[in-house]
């Protein structure tokens, strides 16, 4: 292993204990990894965006033109409109002239709600009633085998499932009578939704974790503390450094426990 990939390596495992030291609890070093995550990541999305958003979408556009002209003699000059507007945003920084910018925000939420809301009308209303208004297939009510059978019920499910939220979200009749009996279901059908969804998020930090771990065990430890590597001093250097910065945190943090315990034990009653 070449010592910057070494560097960047060992640097990322300090990072990931020092993140995981939150579980002990606030301390200098999970700081110093979040602010450093923080920092790092607008510096990249700060790029990101200019690669891929301004460059691209205005720049590139207007590369015809001269740029101490204003790019007015471009072909598409009126790509400085948004351009302009995106300018006067800066205004919000300003107290005396921050109410300018208050003319582009508006621009931009009306024009992203009237773009959003067809699409989440679309992608969250509209497919989601195709999906449950299918057609049910009862050529195949029994499943496709012996061992799929409870696939053959999957389209009345969600028609149920659906008819039974919805009701249950009806508040203008009194869940009394088979009325409630579906509102119920319908109670069950949503808890089984968002159990579902909340054992996905725990998997998804579960996958995570796991990641981390991986990582520390075969992209660093495994390769540090093998004997052949070239960069081994170097390792015993890093792990001695953090071991000694670790020891003289826990060092700190009992003698300030000691001396408060010691305060409170001589204060008068």
């Amino acid at each position: 292993m070449e010592f910057g990939t070494f560097l960047w390596t060992t640097l990322g495992a300090v990072l990931t204990l020092a993140i995981f030291s939150f579980l002990y609890k606030d301390n200098p070093f999970y700081k110093f990894a979040e602010h450093l995550v923080v920092g790092v990541s607008a510096g990249y999305w700060a790029v990101i965006l200019w690669h891929n958003g301004l460059v691209p979408n205005l720049l590139e556009r207007l590369r015809d033109g001269d740029w101490y002209l204003g790019w007015l003699n471009s072909s598409k000059p009126w790509y400085l409109i948004p351009a302009i507007l995106g300018l006067l945003m800066w205004t919000r920084f300003s107290k005396k002239y921050s109410w300018i910018s208050r003319w582009p925000i508006s621009m931009y939420i009306g024009i992203a709600t009237g773009v959003a809301i067809p699409l989440e009308m679309s992608n969250r209303v509209n497919k989601q009633l195709y999906a449950a208004m299918s057609k049910i297939h009862w050529d195949n009510f029994f499943g496709h085998g012996f061992l799929d059978t409870a696939a053959a019920y999957s389209e009345i499910i969600i028609i149920i499932g659906t008819i039974a939220g919805l009701i249950y979200f009806f508040f203008s009749k009194a869940h009394t009578g088979a009325f409630g009996t579906i509102a119920k279901i319908g109670i069950y059908i949503l808890m089984i939704g968002f159990g579902a969804s909340f054992g996905l998020t725990v998997m998804a930090r579960i996958s995570l974790f796991i990641q981390r771990i991986q990582f520390m065990h075969e992209d660093w430890a495994v390769v540090a503390f093998e004997e052949t590597n070239p960069n081994y001093g170097w390792f015993q250097f890093f792990f001695w450094l953090v071991g000694f910065i670790i020891i003289a945190y826990i060092a700190r943090e009992l003698y300030v426990y000691i001396k408060n315990r010691d305060k409170q034990m001589v204060k008068p009653s």
